[in-house]
């Protein structure tokens, strides 16, 4: 039986099953013109359509990146919900605006969470003094960043490694100043609305964090460094990594509902 849409919304808000991790690359001095229209206009229709905008950011090391996340409950509410919104009214009107400041949009990742409850916990969370039927407010910094860490694995090996650092790792981010926020892995089904392409052939295991400041983050990352545990988790863990981490040191929009301290 389909749950009621109010009890679907909340259960969405609680931990979206499926989640894609979106990095758009933008023509120079387009990404506040791209923000504008993201949050002034298409976050309420992409909700309409049975979706939840988790956060959007402004890429701290790459001015013309626009980074954001998006989850559904599951790949074939994925699909529903993808041709509701693209073949509506609301992107109709606002697609040739933000398409204009884009060079590309196929940066896609699509993900799952690594292990029970580890997805994003918005419940609670709200853009505050925005009605999503209006424009918000000038789109100000918010304090705090949010920092997403990328780390590409050869295949099979996710699971181990999401075990080793829920148990290794984990406990060495907690400090006032740290939130960890959500842990991912690799959705490995079939793209459900290939109109949209995903990085296929990815492998992925990718932790989201929250701190109060980009020096908070950086002394962070330097104590870890220098933490024995750290050094032998990363030795451990070497023969499974196919890549270098990418990392990302994002900073929310005014209408993101994941900040540093969600």
């Amino acid at each position: 039986m389909d749950l009621p849409r109010k009890a679907t919304l909340e259960l969405a808000m609680l931990a979206s099953p499926v989640v894609e991790l979106r990095q758009y690359t933008l023509k120079p001095g387009m990404r506040e013109t791209l923000i504008d229209i993201f949050d002034g206009k298409l976050i309420y229709g992409q909700e309409e359509a049975g979706m939840t905008i988790i956060g959007q950011f402004r890429d701290l090391d790459r001015p013309d990146m626009f980074v954001w996340l998006r989850g559904f409950e599951g790949m074939d509410a994925r699909r529903d919900a993808l041709a509701a919104f693209y073949g509506g009214p609301v992107w109709a009107a606002h697609s040739n605006a933000a398409n204009a400041t884009m060079i590309d949009s196929d940066d896609v990742l699509l993900l799952k969470p690594a292990w029970l409850g580890r997805g994003f916990d918005l419940s609670g969370a709200s853009r505050a003094g925005f009605s999503a039927r209006e424009k918000p407010s000038p789109n100000k910094a918010v304090a705090g960043i949010v920092v997403i860490q990328i780390h590409h694995l050869r295949r099979g090996t996710e699971i181990g490694f999401a075990s080793r650092f829920e148990v290794e790792m984990a406990p060495l981010m907690t400090a006032p100043a740290i939130r960890h926020l959500a842990t991912f892995i690799t959705e490995h089904a079939d793209n459900s609305f290939p109109r949209l392409p995903i990085r296929a052939g990815e492998n992925v295991f990718i932790s989201v964090t929250g701190f109060d400041s980009a020096e908070g983050h950086a002394s962070h990352e330097a104590a870890l460094a220098a933490s024995p545990e750290w050094q032998a988790f990363w030795q451990a863990a070497r023969p499974d990594l196919t890549k270098p981490t990418e990392t990302l040191r994002l900073s929310p929009t005014s209408q993101s509902l994941v900040g540093w301290n969600s």
